[in-house]
């Protein structure tokens, strides 16, 4: 077996890095150690920079069980703490320092390991991971093709194939072939004439350069030729868990024809498809752009467009080798400008602002991009405009190549691509424009600097018609509370100055709203301080609790004085991948959670996947109606062990952190349903267990439900869909998918009685949560706990705060007597109107 030791001045580049490699393989991978960083200070702030006697530990940790050992470093100044390391290690295991890009290298490497590779393949295979950008990207000058090892004589088993997922074979699904080939000796090649790969050769894979539609011809020899086509194979076929829907021709199975699933990144994002436009090329008010969802919220206000990037500098240009110093001084001279500018925004900065600007100023720093733009200037007599920019290109297609998560990054290099040349020609550099009124920034993507740059401005929302949910877009709009989307196809197409509706739930831009959607969209957008302690006006507790999807939310929870978490959302454990994650995986995720909320209650919720949220492990079908088939708790169904594992996971996080920790099953219809699944989650160790309320058959079955579980958490969006049988991810039914509906609120109603009966907590968790004017009908109806996007838990708190019991359960009555939505808003709001204001 073979080492890796990742070498990386931050420690949470090096953590992601390692995390994305590993996902890249099955079961238990290679044997890799980071280290990342050089300690932390006094504040407990992370310090970037390398550590050698870090770096030594790290081999003479591996050394005992391996034969050697890889050592891979991120920035230049890394490779002089690896050499040190050299020196100061007890042990004489065999090591290798990797002239290999770090990420893709470490990539490559893992995978090579785990394939069970030796010191000098796994080396080969890391160090040619930076090849695969020609055949991914089609670059300008292509790499030669490699040249896979003679095959011995014999007859080959052979299979074609097509390309179905729209990335193609990016580096996840060339791991997945890599693991399934399972030692057997397969060949895959590109028809009608691409290049061939070994199937055990990450690196290879990724240079045949694959894209959707391209049919690949596999053949295979050995005794286990038949089983490794088949494996492989059926990888292609299932799009490799990453879905199909996009292949020209092909059906989504879903029965409606509509991809679906947009939201916080919990789902899978609809393939975006390019809105109407005008004469002028413009998109039209009325029309609804749809992309990904990554950040919560809903703002309304005018479209400002990020100012455009810099021309390409001329690369025409030849500069005489008498200036060519002087050019590359005028580099060295941008790069160290740019990198203290850098630092001097972040430290003005906190939290991930600040590290992302952190690992902006380390690019700007990299002997590595100096050192190449210095050659192009020397060498080819390249502009150092020119020299920046070509420099910065390789570093770009090599992250692009990698695809997914690595791919989001390439905004990282452009950026501060675009401030060197700035510096150098004495240009103003492009970013967000200032305004004294709200907007809505809409571009291309947006740089790190530029987003962490929104902090504290008249940025409400922002839309893109790049990145994913873990671009610095993304990460950024949710520490700052911006609703986002992303994804979203024509959206610089629309005017500067029209007014749009972004809805960062549903993944919509809505433009040209009308009036009274844009005034409640604004009132929504109001951040409100909460004081972690919600009650009315009489001193009656209802407790106002976040849903969330990860550690990272929770932390951001508990800053925003959360009283605990009302919905865990555990899927996001499961995301992108073909398998279930381990019992061990499950646990290490569920703890980052419970560690934020010592002593308060977390409420988790199981495996929801289906219909907007399928999982190739979990939903193996098509249906013909998703949204009422095999989803939530029906899983079980069929996978038992993918719930039993889920909930001793959740039993061990729970024994190991102090979180008050309770646990529901979503999509539960039957009494039978509820009381086999708290058998199974008590067996499991689970002390409190509940199941949600989403389906009308639960609701008026509460009564029974409580008599075998603890609580019970109302989904209302589901719970609306269901009652007024109208498909929640459908916009043009929106007014039919209100908690409003007098028929949902009877529902909601019939719980709280049955709630109050049993003497047991009734939490909402949908959208219903957020809402201020809901929130004093939702406690007189019965209702204990509320949860929400934290942004909203200030309004909702200050909403139920200037009213008593009295007030809630008349308003409570008022509503459950209107007849429709809109007069249900009325009669409360005339109830509430002398105490409230609302």
């Amino acid at each position: 077996m073979i080492g890796i030791v990742a070498v990386s001045h931050s420690a949470r580049l090096g953590e992601a890095a390692l995390e994305l490699a590993l996902q890249m393989v099955q079961g238990p991978g290679a044997r890799v150690r980071v280290a990342a960083g050089a300690g932390t200070d006094a504040d407990g702030t992370p310090i970037l920079g390398t550590d050698a006697v870090a770096v030594a530990e790290a081999i003479d940790e591996l050394a005992g069980d391996c034969d050697g050992v890889l050592v891979l470093m991120d920035l230049g100044s890394a490779v002089l703490s690896a050499e040190l390391a050299l020196e100061l290690r007890l042990s004489d295991v065999p090591v290798r320092l990797a002239p290999a890009p770090f990420v893709e290298g470490l990539l490559a490497a893992v995978v090579s390991a785990a394939a069970g590779g030796d010191l000098d393949t796994v080396a080969a295979e890391a160090s040619a991971a930076l090849g695969a950008k020609t055949g991914q990207l089609g670059a300008e000058e292509p790499a030669p093709e490699p040249v896979a090892p003679s095959r011995p004589a014999g007859d080959a088993q052979t299979r074609r194939v097509l390309v179905r997922n729209p990335q193609g074979l990016h580096a996840r699904p060339a791991a997945l072939i890599a693991e399934a080939s399972g030692g057997v000796d397969v060949r895959l090649r590109r028809l009608p004439d691409g290049p061939e790969a070994a199937a055990a050769s990450l690196s290879r894979l990724l240079i045949l350069g694959a894209r959707q539609g391209d049919e690949i011809e596999i053949s295979a020899q050995g005794a286990d030729a038949a089983d490794a086509l088949d494996r492989i194979a059926a990888l292609f076929d299932d799009g490799f868990g990453e879905g199909t829907d996009s292949l020209p021709g092909n059906g989504n199975g879903n029965g409606n024809g509509s991809g679906s699933g947009t939201g916080t990144g919990t789902g899978s994002a609809p393939e975006p498809v390019a809105p109407p436009r005008d004469a002028a090329g413009a998109v039209t008010a009325g029309d609804v752009l749809r992309g990904r969802g990554v950040s919560p919220g809903v703002a309304a206000a005018s479209v400002v467009h990020l100012a455009p990037a810099l021309p390409e500098p001329d690369g025409g240009v030849v500069v005489a080798e008498s200036e060519r110093p002087a050019e590359v001084s005028a580099v060295e001279r941008a790069t160290v400008a740019v990198a203290e500018h850098l630092r001097a925004r972040s430290a003005e900065s906190t939290g991930e602002a600040r590290e992302i600007l952190d690992a902006a100023r380390l690019i700007a720093s990299d002997p590595e991009l100096l050192a190449d733009a210095r050659a192009l200037v020397l060498s080819q007599g390249r502009t150092a405009a020119r020299a920046v920019w070509e420099a910065a290109r390789s570093h770009e297609t090599a992250l692009e190549a990698l695809g997914g998560r690595m791919a989001e990054r390439v905004a990282d290099i452009r950026d501060v691509r675009d401030r060197v040349i700035a510096e150098i020609l004495g240009l103003d550099l492009p970013g967000v424009p200032e305004r004294e009124e709200p907007f809505v920034l809409v571009a291309v993507d947006l740089s790190p600097a530029d987003t962490a740059a929104l902090g504290g401005g008249r940025c409400a929302a922002l839309v893109t018609e790049q990145g994913g949910p873990t671009s610095h877009t993304a990460i950024i709009a949710r520490s700052l509370g911006l609703p986002a989307v992303v994804g979203v196809t024509g959206a610089t197409g629309i005017r500067e100055g029209e007014i749009v509706l972004v809805d960062g739930d549903r993944g919509t831009v809505e433009v040209g709203p009308d009036e009274e959607r844009v005034a409640s969209a604004r009132a929504a957008a109001v951040v409100v301080e909460f004081d972690g302690q919600g009650r009315s006006a009489d001193g009656h507790p209802l407790a106002l609790l976040a849903n969330v999807g990860g550690a990272a939310d929770a932390l951001a929870a508990a800053e925003a004085r959360a009283e605990g978490v009302g919905l865990f959302r555990t899927e996001f454990c499961f995301l992108g991948r073909t398998d279930a994650p381990s019992v061990d995986e499950q646990v290490i995720a569920y703890r980052g959670v419970l560690a934020a909320f010592p002593g308060r209650k977390v409420v988790v919720r199981t495996l929801d996947a289906g219909s907007d949220k399928p999982l190739p492990f979990a939903n193996v079908d098509d249906e013909e109606n998703p949204a009422l088939g095999v989803r939530g708790l029906r899983i079980a169904r069929r996978s038992p062990r993918l719930l039993d594992d889920q909930l001793r996971a959740l039993a061990l996080a729970a024994a190991a952190e102090s979180a008050l920790v309770e646990v529901m099953a979503p999509m539960v219809a039957t009494v039978e349903e509820a009381a086999e699944f708290a058998e199974r989650a008590r067996g499991a160790g689970i002390d409190r267990v509940g199941i949600m309320i989403e389906t009308p058959s639960a609701a008026l079955l509460a009564t029974e439900i409580f008599e075998v579980v603890d609580f019970v958490s109302l989904g209302t969006n589901d719970l609306a869909q269901y009652t007024l049988a109208a498909d929640r991810l459908l916009s043009e039914l929106g007014d039919l998918n209100d908690p409003w509906q007098p028929a949902v609120l009877r529902l909601i109603g019939a719980v709280g009685a049955a709630g109050r009966a049993a003497g047991k907590p009734v939490g909402v968790c949908g959208e219903a949560g957020a809402d201020p004017a809901l929130a004093p009908v939702l406690a007189g109806l019965g209702v204990t706990s509320l949860s929400m996007a934290p942004r909203a838990l200030g309004r909702v708190g200050a909403a139920l705060a200037a009213v008593d019991q009295d007030a809630c359960r008349r308003a409570a009555d008022a509503a459950l007597a209107a007849p429709t939505a809109s007069a249900a808003r009325e009669a409360v709001g005339a109830v509430l109107a002398d105490v409230s204001g609302l």
